[in-house]
């Protein structure tokens, strides 16, 4: 009688198991993350990576660059975002190398003009930081602080290379508003 037995429970266990419609997201109140895809659309990378780089999180801004590129291609918006997280990470050559893809695209980005002049700054290249800062500036129409004292800094430095106020910070300038701040260390 048990041998008889086990095979129907088999199959009514099947016929159970098949009448589950699956997914443990139909309760509202399930302590499961809901199933299936959702109709809500990522934020941006860029708006992302932007953030992070308020933080001070470059890595990981450029990690959310990168997934940007991946939506939007390698804009002269993408290649500055990533040139500046770069910066953010000391990595000069590779920042000052999407600094000058992003030109090519469009040579009118003043923000781009100023990141890479904060490049030739951290390189010590001060006469060259300066030309490209007055571009910036010009580009600008002296609407920047940060790009402004960025000029002061280099003109500064060229005057007078040991020049040193105390901390020296650069000051990269974002799409949209605000500013990114890259301290040098001694």
């Amino acid at each position: 009688m048990k041998s008889a037995l086990r095979p129907a429970i088999v199959i009514v266990s099947f016929a159970l198991a098949a009448c589950n419609t699956g997914g443990l997201g139909a309760s509202s109140d399930s302590p499961y993350a809901p199933t299936g895809t959702s109709n809500k659309q990522a934020v941006d990378g860029l708006e992302v990576g932007d953030r992070l780089m308020t933080a001070g999180e470059y890595e990981l801004a450029l990690d959310a660059y990168i997934r940007a590129a991946t939506q939007h291609g390698m804009t002269a918006d993408v290649l500055t975002s990533l040139g500046s997280a770069n910066l953010g990470l000391g990595r000069l050559g590779q920042a000052e190398k999407l600094f000058q893809q992003s030109l090519d695209k469009d040579e009118t980005r003043a923000d781009t003009w100023n990141n890479l002049g904060v490049v030739r700054m951290e390189k010590r290249q001060y006469a060259e930081a300066e030309q490209i800062f007055r571009k910036a500036y010009a580009l600008d129409d002296g609407e920047s602080d940060s790009i402004r004292e960025n000029l002061r800094l280099a003109l500064a430095k060229m005057e007078n290379p040991t020049y040193d106020e105390g901390t020296s910070e650069y000051k990269l300038v974002r799409r949209g508003s605000g500013d990114y701040i890259i301290r040098t260390t001694p």
